[in-house]
């Protein structure tokens, strides 16, 4: 074996080979936040809602196995980032009996819900949107974080981004893909852009190939982003990836205008590692080394809620000192852990930064985002808030 070659875990030999799986990429820091699954070959539903407008069952039953094919191959990685599986608007639109089995098979996979963010993809008939948007505000209450997809050019209405709170809105793939070279289309983006930023939520580029395309959507606002210009078809978590642009510079693009005390935290909001609150500090460590972007692990609660923090740096400076593992290892990790310092989703970002800095031995901590439940909504890095809120 080279040194070039990657090492094959047990687990991954069980991923049948049609599992595709695609990094998202935080454009501020270069880290990888989340896993896209993708099960290409276990059907869909037909992309043009004119030509399909009710789905038959055999078709919403393959979208279904589709998503739940791609989760079920996407948690026997060995990682604990958030895994994005996607259906489609006229699946969910089925209400509580797809909803129901949808849960059935994603929790069979071990994962917790909050452990999911669920895109559901944009397009669908005018008639359904009631029962779309009673399916994600039903998903979101039951702990999934909720996505739109194929936003901009695929029928579905802005407000329903205001009804839903949707945790992300990623861009129709052709849009992005446009952009490029079409000065409209580009207007398009940046109005999705500052959109999502009043919002409180963030926007997803999919589909960049090009370093060109990479720069213009972060040149565009843009946080989130996936696509051939950061990993080869065959990545897997573990892997490295590429990143044109890592950080903001001069050139980057300015903020809107703030009302009021400016930016809500949710702007600055990326998804947590989670882990039960029963982990030991052996499952901590072996999280924290497949994902070394990772800069801390949410210890969470039968219901999703924060209990305590692991931060990165004090964990592994307490497992490597003098007898250390052998000490700690096969203990509960919140003994090393610290209380976690919550942050409701609609403060804003300032009272956030102060109060990050009321406690001197931990002002860099990753601060917890919560929904009105008390539930983990995902960590803000407190030098992202630094940035953000700079002149």
């Amino acid at each position: 074996m080279t040194s070039d070659d990657a090492v094959v875990s047990p687990q991954e030999v069980l991923i049948p080979a049609r599992e595709l799986f695609q990094p998202v990429i935080d454009l501020e820091s270069g880290a990888v936040v989340a896993v896209e699954a993708l099960a290409p070959d276990a059907g869909a539903l037909p992309l043009d809602p004119r030509l399909s407008p009710e789905p038959t069952d055999d078709a919403v039953r393959a979208d279904l196995g589709r998503a739940a094919h791609a989760a079920e191959a996407g948690a026997l990685l060995p990682t604990r980032l958030p895994l994005l599986v996607t259906v489609r608007a006229e699946t969910v639109a089925r209400g509580e009996p797809v909803l129901a089995e949808l849960h059935r098979r994603l929790s069979a996979t071990g994962r917790r819900p909050g452990e999911f963010i669920v895109a559901v993809a944009g397009g669908f008939p005018p008639f359904q949107r009631q029962a779309v948007a009673a399916s994600l505000s039903a998903l979101r209450r039951a702990g999934y974080l909720v996505g739109l997809g194929e936003l901009g050019a695929a029928h579905a209405p802005l407000d329903l981004l205001a009804e839903t709170v949707p945790y992300l809105v990623a861009v129709h793939p052709d849009l992005v893909h446009r952009a490029r070279s079409d000065p409209r289309r580009e207007a398009l983006v940046r109005a999705l852009v500052d959109m999502a930023h009043g919002l409180g939520t963030h926007l997803l580029a999919p589909g960049l190939a090009t370093e060109e395309q990479v720069l213009q959507q972060r040149g565009l606002g843009v946080r989130l982003a996936q696509g051939p210009a950061f990993a080869p078809p065959g990545w897997r978590p573990g892997m490295p990836v590429r990143v044109p642009v890592a950080g903001r510079d001069g050139g980057g693009p300015a903020r809107p205008a703030a009302s009021d005390l400016g930016p809500r935290v949710s702007e600055f909001t990326l998804p947590a590692m989670t882990l039960p609150e029963t982990a030991t500090a052996d499952e901590v460590l072996t999280t924290l080394n497949a994902e070394t972007g990772a800069t801390s692990v949410v210890l969470v609660d039968a219901r999703q809620r924060p209990v305590a923090t692991v931060d990165r740096t004090r964990f592994l400076l307490k497992l490597s000192g003098a007898y250390g593992h052998a000490l700690h290892a096969h203990r509960p990790a919140v003994r090393l852990a610290d209380a976690p310092r919550h942050v409701p989703r609609t403060v804003p970002a300032v009272a956030a930064l102060r109060a990050a800095g009321q406690e001197a031995e931990r002002v860099y901590d990753d601060l917890v985002v919560t929904d009105e439940v008390g539930r983990c909504l995902g960590i803000v890095r407190v030098a992202d808030l630094i940035r953000g809120m700079a002149p």
